[in-house]
C-alpha cells in the first residue's frame, strides 16, 4: 500500500517534531513511572492503577507511530514557492461569503494542521478543494449540506 503524502507547513512539521519529543522522553517516563507506583500495589488481577497506566502506555506508543509515519511522509511547502497569483496549500486568503456577506479570512493548510479556531482549513475540504487554484475576484462555489455557497477571493497573501 502507497502511503499518502502529508503536506505540511514548516510550523506545522516543528510542531509534529515537538510533540513527537514530548511523547518520546516525558510521556514515556512519566508512564513508566506510573506502571511502577500501580506495580507496588501487588496484585495486577484486581490492580486498576495498573491497567490504565498499561492502556495509557499502548495509547502514547501508537501516537508516536502515527506521528513517526506522518513525519517520514511530510511535503513541508516552502515559502518562497508559494505566490499570490492563485490559492495554494500556505496562502491566506480572504474571502467574501456572498450568501451572509461576511468577510472571511482562511489559510489554506495540509489536513494534519487543521485548526478551526484559526480558520486553518484543509486543503482537502470542500472549500479548500473549491479555493485552490483560484486566482482574486473569482467566485467559487462550494456543495454544502444547506445547498451551493458562494465566496468571492477579495485577497490572496502569503
Amino acid at each position: 500500500m502507497e502511503e499518502k503524502e502529508v503536506i505540511l507547513t514548516q510550523e506545522g512539521y516543528d510542531n509534529l517534531e515537538k510533540e513527537l519529543n514530548y511523547l518520546r522522553t516525558e510521556k514515556r517516563a512519566e508512564i513508566a513511572d506510573r506502571i511502577k507506583v500501580a506495580l507496588g500495589f501487588g496484585d495486577l488481577s484486581e490492580n486498576s492503577e495498573y491497567d490504565e497506566a498499561k492502556t495509557a502506555q499502548a495509547e502514547n506508543e501508537v501516537k508516536i507511530a502515527e506521528l513517526e509515519n506522518k513525519i517520514r511522509h511530510a511535503k513541508i511547502i516552502d515559502e518562497k514557492d508559494i505566490d499570490t497569483e492563485t490559492v495554494q496549500v500556505g496562502n491566506i486568503v480572504k474571502v467574501l461569503d456572498m450568501e451572509f456577506d461576511e468577510k472571511i479570512e482562511y489559510t489554506i493548510v495540509g489536513s494534519t494542521e487543521v485548526n478551526l479556531e484559526e480558520n486553518k482549513i484543509s486543503n482537502e475540504s470542500p472549500l479548500g478543494v473549491a479555493l485552490l487554484g483560484a486566482k482574486k475576484n473569482h467566485v467559487v462555489e462550494v456543495k454544502a449540506p444547506a445547498g451551493i455557497m458562494k465566496y468571492k477571493i477579495l485577497a490572496i497573501k502569503k
